[in-house]
Formats: C-alpha cells, structure tokens, sequence
C-alpha cells in the first residue's frame, strides 16, 4: 500500500511483481489500512507490517503460526512480550508505549504488551469488525480495541526490531503518542465510564472530605479566619460525587446499548 509516498518504493515493488494500491495523496495510516482490508476483502489471511525497515519480514511465519493452529483471531506481533526488545527502543518512546499500553488495556479489557506494533496478522473473517474511524497512527490501539471488544482471540508472538534513522515517524513522537492517548481517552468515555469519571470522582470526594474536614478544624479552633478553603473543599467533594454518579449512569447505558445491539 502506497500512501502518496514520495520515493519510488511503489514502482520498484511493481517492478518486483507485487499488486501495489496506490493513494495519489498521503491519507494518513488508518486511511491506508483501510484500502488494504476493502481491497484484501476475499483473503483467508492479512498481514500489515511498516514501511520504515523496522520489522523483518523472515518472521512472518510467527505471526501466521497461531492463525494456522486455529488459536488465534488476531496475532499482534510484540517488541516487548518477554522484555528483550526494551533495550533497543529509545528510552523516550518506551516511556510513552507504556502509557498508550495501559491506556489500550483498560478500554479494551485486554492484556496486550505492545499496543503500537504495526506487525500484525488477521484472519479473513475479522476484516467486517474493523471500521477504520482513524486515519493517522491511532488506528494501532483502535483497531485491537475493536477486536477485543468483538471478541476476538488476541494473541502476542514476539518480533524484533531495528531502530535508527530511517525508522522514525514523519510525525512527531510527542504529537504522536497525545494523539492516540486522547483518542484512546475519547473512546473509554463510552466504554469504559467507570475508568473515566467514576474512580476519578471517588478520589475527588476522598480529597475533598480529608481536607474539608481538615480545613473545618482549623476553623473551629481558631487557626483560621475564613470558610473558604473548606467552601472549595465542599465544592470538590461535590464535583466528585457529579462525575462518580455520572460513571455509574454511562456505565449502565452502555451495558445496555452493548446488550440491544448482541454484542
């Protein structure tokens, strides 16, 4: 898949023998993918692997293993299942994995140690879960949140990886890992709203009550002159109570529009 590349790695692969499908203008990943999966529609099995050198493609085999034995929907291959890739991977991108990782696992009530790798195998009848909502680099977790919420076996082979000049993304690393955070955060607002409002809200409220009553004390003997910082208290530990409350609501409409629709 082409995505308006500006070198002529589509070329050289057509030269090569491969059926290239070709943007005329650089969409973005998630638009990519798209036309792969729509154009791969027919296909027993896909795999989706980055252009910038980093995955090998020797072990293909590893990832088609667990599709082929029947124990897997999805294989998602992982730089860091047994830890051996955290070594390699620059320090400032590992740090910021682990966040988009937690962040994947609790929306997708899942357990994936690699919630970023674009080396990936699917079996032909996952293709209708995937709908393709994002077009840049956030399509990683979307599309492993997807499955999980679909039910699908998610299972993790370990991949190496070769880091260096030519492997980095156009986008900034920062800029990059905000966005599929925020997008990750987007989606747990609907599906997991007990993550999102309720066990914040209870923190609030816990605060709130500590040092509301702390603050009173001080009132009552005397250490202080004004209500006020117990009137913000007061007013945290009901903000709290407001997104607890409002978790618990969410949570329940959810379940109930996952039960309508048979999910």
């Amino acid at each position: 898949m082409d995505d308006g590349s500006l070198d002529k790695t589509a070329e050289l692969a057509k030269l090569a023998g491969a059926q290239v499908l070709v943007h005329p203008q650089n969409l973005g990943k998630g638009a990519a993918l798209k036309t792969g999966f729509q154009a791969a529609k027919d296909s027993d099995i896909i795999i989706t692997m980055d252009s910038d050198g980093q995955h090998v493609a020797d072990e293909i085999p590893r990832l088609l293993e667990p599709l082929l034995n029947g124990d897997a929907d999805v294989v998602n291959g992982s730089r860091y299942l047994n830890g051996n890739g955290d070594k390699e991977t620059p320090a400032y991108r590992r740090v910021g994995q682990n966040v988009l990782d937690t962040a994947t696992n609790i929306s997708g009530k899942m357990n994936v140690t690699d919630s970023q790798s674009g080396f990936r195998a699917f079996a032909g009848h996952t293709i209708p879960v995937f709908r393709f909502h994002s077009h840049d680099y956030t399509i990683e977790s979307e599309m492993l949140i997807e499955a999980a919420k679909a039910g699908l076996r998610i299972v993790e082979v370990e991949i190496s990886a070769t880091y260096g000049e030519e492997t980095h993304h156009k986008q900034n690393p920062l800029k990059h890992g905000m966005s599929v955070l925020v997008r990750i955060l987007q989606d747990m607002e609907f599906n997991r709203p007990l993550y999102y409002f309720t066990f914040p809200g209870l923190i609030l409220v816990f605060v709130g009550m500590i040092l509301g009553l702390k603050f009173f004390g001080e009132y009552l003997g005397g250490q202080m002159t004004t209500l006020l910082p117990t009137t913000l208290a007061a007013l945290i530990t009901i903000l709290g109570t407001f997104m607890a409350f409002t978790g618990l609501i969410l949570h329940s409409v959810s379940r109930m529009i996952w039960r309508v629709m048979g999910k």
